[in-house]
């Protein structure tokens, strides 16, 4: 199961859409997981506070003076409160307090506490402006911005959650947090610790050694001497030297005047420190030599005024740092106070994590024979229930040849069954263990039970094998269970469920280029990595289960996501042809338009500059173009799509830089690389779909993601040309939910005059042009029907007027006037959105048609906060999960059922592909009107709503030329 541990999606604050790469270890053949009150002391102190109502799951350290093997994290605190200030959307309180800041420091610690696993854990805080460094040069820092109010009161709650959890406080006067950091780092590292800064602050480099690295939390990136190297092309040592003569003008650091970082890097590489640089000047040329002759006492002044203290008089309490005191229950009142339904869960399974962990024990064999594998199958019958994993050599399972299975039938048995291994004597044919397998294969009552099966299935397809019993996907699961966490790996799982650090692949197979595949691991080392790998999942499941059944989840896990997990992997298994010819047409037609796009650019910009650089382009079109400036950001201003769609009524430029971003994407992302991923067998390519990434419930995919081809632009057509038919009797089909999100909010609202116009099957953006207006339906206008078909699709992501405005070319006060009379004249999508926030404001959480939840902070209180056109990104999130999230419970009971139907049919067709509302097939073209028949009535039928639903069925020898087929004549 190698690479099933490494799945992890690290993201801060957003829906991901694009997936993570496979990491080194895909290389090497692995699998897949899946788819504070200030202190007061003179002398300074530290805060724990709480009641000892845990013991440290680490066990007591007898001597703080010996901390050989142990991690110590200290957080600048500070720092990472500002990071999530700016970075979270406005959050309140129940009582309307703001509490972003919180919320964001707050999951920050919980993701250090469940993923890092400190052995110690401290936070720093400034107490006060004025230190040390004010009394050497008065002007220090003189020129920061106040902290904005809105944070300073959220700096107290943030102190009291800390004392909670126990989690020690350390401030002292005359003192930065970066000095308390520095002293911490370095009586770690004189004891033997590995020290972890978290923080961003950029002095903080100087501390790098061997034992301290930094940890920045917003790119998920443990920062060492390498990446400093890369950065500023210095080591750790000259980091002090370096800043001294650049200067900083947030902190007033004067710095040489002049000297900039390329200059201070040459002066570095060749006089290695600052003072041979203040003592050789004259070696150095031209007027540089003059300007640092003039500033030596500048250089000198901000060397003392960057260099961080490693002294500082502080008293540091180890154990309190042990996190041996948690008060859970006052930390779960605290976010429950301030309204954080989703870290309150987090927050409460703290307790069984600060408790020790038991030992571990488990009986791990490798099959010594076929009769104990038949001695195993008979118990695993009697039980009806197995834990499944297999090894392989390729993390994408078409590409993937079978290293060995493993099973486990009871906690702590497992055993591995080697198919290929450095030890050819104790292998044993694949087809002889599957006669001794399949009957527990083949009973529908038998469930199988492991972690992301969707690719275990892939693998038995490829040897022509299916399992056709109940499924317990433990990834899956957790998905259900916590939506709103990025990773649901196994060996995270394992870490927060059981207490258990599992077997790490690097163990087995090393990294980079020197790392091996998984059948040339040595038996033993495979044997107790891959049983661990069928025991954990047995372990989990019925923790897992009971969650499910606590949460109201269980059909949607039982007869939803499991049955589509069989779906998933036989669409994977299938791929879908794509034409060679036509991607290298395609990607040469696309690289003629680059080149003419670069030369317009350059034309339009009267110089040559790189296109992909933001900043570039900044200085392009605000400082020599001189057009308004969008938001600000750390490098400078933006240059994304909205920012350029704004700048396109102000000059040419920005609109032809959007469309060479979206052609070069194309490009890079489909027609260049599609045909590396043509499998040598099959002639087809091999999506892989992910079942637990979209917060919302759809399904996305990855290598390649085929999501995001645009349909309506004419590249976007052209890439999808090249998918086709796999046979010359074949075609393409697709069956695509006509304006199904709209029609599960007519269901929701309940609005009658909705409920008609799809009832009659009208053109829904005329109907709601017409009734808006006030006119028939023969008098919309195109204009009419085109502003109707806007605000119909953005108040399902909770568009503002100043959206609306954008998109359809109008002033914000026409937009606003416009979406007044929608919800005038649909009253009931108003009452929908109202209660959906309200509840939403009180549960935490909304639910999709089938109970799937979403947990949702910082909706406010409709009631409190008065009707608003401006909805927050949390309540944009509420009301677009309920409508999209209920959608994608629609498509897939309509695949499962097609599924179900499909292999207990003679039609001559396969499922190949879902792309959010749509389904797309290949298909025996005699076979064509079967089929679709079929698939529009399980599409239509797949759950009763209070409108019709309709699917539209087209056919044609690709993904993009097709055209309706007329389905329903008997005479076809």
């Amino acid at each position: 199961m190698a690479a099933k541990r490494q799945k992890s999606l690290d993201l801060f604050d957003s829906e991901p859409e694009n997936q993570e790469q496979p990491d080194a270890s895909s290389a090497a053949g692995a699998k897949p997981h899946t788819s504070q009150q200030a202190n007061t002391s003179h002398m300074g102190s530290l805060s724990t506070g709480g009641a000892s109502t845990q013991s440290a799951h680490l066990g007591v350290i007898a001597d703080y003076n010996d901390l050989t093997g142990k991690r110590v994290f200290v957080i600048d605190s500070h720092s990472l409160i500002y990071q999530v200030f700016h970075a979270i959307a406005e959050m309140t309180a129940p009582d309307g307090r703001p509490v972003n800041a919180i919320y964001g420091f707050l999951r920050d610690i919980l993701d250090i506490l469940n993923k890092r696993q400190p052995d110690f854990l401290f936070c720093a805080f400034d107490r006060s402006e004025i230190t040390f460094r004010n009394e050497i040069y008065p002007e220090y820092k003189a020129h920061r911005d106040p902290m904005p109010e809105a944070l300073r009161s959220q700096i107290p709650e943030i102190q009291r959650l800390l004392r909670a959890l126990a989690i020690p406080v350390l401030d002292l006067d005359g003192y930065e947090a970066d000095d308390i950091l520095a002293t911490i780092a370095r009586i770690s590292s004189e004891r033997g610790g590995e020290c972890f800064l978290v923080t961003s602050d950029k002095d903080c480099r100087q501390l790098i050694t061997d034992k301290v690295h930094i940890l920045n939390m917003r790119k998920n990136l443990v920062y060492g001497a390498e990446h400093l190297l890369a950065d500023w092309g210095i080591r750790p040592d000259q980091v002090v030297d370096y800043q001294s003569m650049v200067g900083d003008s947030v902190d007033n650091v004067p710095g040489i005047p002049t000297i900039g970082p390329k200059t201070a890097t040459q002066l570095l590489g060749q006089f290695q420190t600052l003072e041979e640089i203040l003592s050789r000047t004259h070696e150095i040329a031209g007027k540089k030599a003059e300007k640092i002759r003039d500033s030596v006492d500048l250089a000198r002044l901000s060397r003392r005024l960057v260099e961080l203290a490693k002294d500082v008089p502080i008293e540091i309490d180890w154990q309190a740092g042990q996190l041996g005191r948690m008060n859970v229950p006052e930390a779960v009142k605290i976010c429950q106070e301030l309204g954080f339904r989703s870290l309150t869960e987090q927050v409460g399974k703290l307790a069984p994590r600060c408790q020790p962990v038991a030992g571990w024990q488990c009986n791990y064999e490798t099959l010594p024979s076929l009769s104990r594998l038949r001695e195993i199958v008979s118990l695993i019958l009697k039980s009806g229930k197995f834990s499944f994993d297999t090894e392989t050599t390729a993390i994408s399972p078409r590409w993937a040849k079978l290293v060995g299975i493993s099973l486990a039938w009871e906690t702590g048995q497992a055993v591995y069954i080697p198919i290929r291994s450095p030890e050819p004597h104790r292998n044993f044919a694949f087809e002889d263990v599957w006669a001794v397998l399949e009957p527990i294969f083949q009973q529908s009552s038998v469930k199988m039970i492991g972690q992301n099966l969707k690719y275990d299935l892939v693998i038995l397809r490829n040897s022509g094998k299916q399992f056709d019993g109940q499924l317990f996907d433990t990834m899956v699961a957790d998905y259900l269970i916590n939506p709103g966490r990025n990773t649901h790996n196994m060996d995270e799982l394992s870490s927060r469920f059981l207490g258990h650090e599992t077997i790490k692949i690097s163990e087995l197979i090393g990294t980079g280029k020197t790392s091996k595949t998984m059948d040339q691991v040595p038996l033993q080392l495979i044997t107790d990595y891959a049983a661990e790998d069928a025991d954990v999942p047995w372990r989990l499941e019925p923790i897992l289960a009971e969650q499910l059944t606590k949460q109201g989840l269980e059909r949607l896990f039982n007869d939803v996501e499991m049955p589509l997990v069989l779906v998933l992997a036989e669409m994977e298994f299938n791929g879908i042809a794509v034409d060679r010819e036509v991607l290298k047409t395609t990607s040469r037609e696309f690289s003629e338009r680059l080149s003419d796009l670069t030369d317009r650019i350059f034309q339009m910009s009267g110089e040559p500059f790189n296109i992909d650089s933001p900043q570039q382009l900044g200085k392009i079109l605000f400082e020599k173009l001189g057009l308004k400036r969008g938001k600000k950001i750390k490098t400078g201003y933006s240059t994304d799509a909205d920012v350029l769609q704004e700048l396109a009524d102000q000059h040419p430029l920005p609109a032809a830089i959007i469309e060479y971003r979206q052609l070069a994407k194309l490009k890079n992302t489909y027609t260049d690389v599609l045909c590396d991923l043509i499998h040598p067998e099959t002639g087809r390519v091999h999506t892989s779909f992910m079942q637990d990434v979209a917060r919302t419930g759809r399904l996305s995919s990855k290598d390649p993601n085929l999501q995001n081809i645009p349909i309506r632009t004419e590249e976007g057509q052209m890439v999808r040309r090249a998918f086709v038919a796999s046979r010359p009797d074949s075609i393409i089909m697709t069956a695509d939910y006509s304006q199904i999100e709209l029609r599960v909010l007519a269901h929701f609202c309940g609005d009658q005059a909705l409920l008609q116009a799809f009832t009659t099957d009208q053109d829904i953006h005329a109907a709601v042009a017409a009734q808006v207006h006030q006119v028939s339906l023969d008098q919309v206008s195109s204009e009419m029907r085109r502003r109707a078909k806007a605000i119909n699709f953005g108040i399902i992501y909770g568009q503002s007027p100043f959206g609306l405005a954008r998109e359809l070319g109008i002033s914000k006060d026409e937009a606003a006037k416009f979406i007044d009379n929608y919800f005038a004249t649909y009253p009931a999508v108003s009452q929908f959105m109202h209660d959906t926030l309200k509840k939403a404001a009180k549960d935490g959480y909304v639910t999709t048609i089938l109970g799937r939840r979403r947990p949702v902070d910082g909706v406010r209180d409709p009631d409190a906060v008065g009707s608003s056109k401006n909805r927050s990104s949390s309540e944009r999130i509420a009301i677009n999960t309920v409508i999209q999230g209920s959608a994608a419970d629609l498509i897939k009971l309509a695949m499962v059922d097609i599924y179900r139907s499909l292999r207990h049919t003679s039609i001559d067709a396969q499922l190949l592909l879902q792309i959010h509302d749509e389904l797309l097939f290949e298909v025996k073209l005699d076979h064509l009107i079967p089929l679709a028949r079929m698939v529009a009535d399980k599409m239509t039928h797949a759950m009763e709503l209070s409108v019709p639903l309709k699917v539209v069925i087209e056919a044609g020898n690709n993904w993009n030329d097709t055209e309706i087929v007329n389905w329903r004549a008997d005479n076809v």
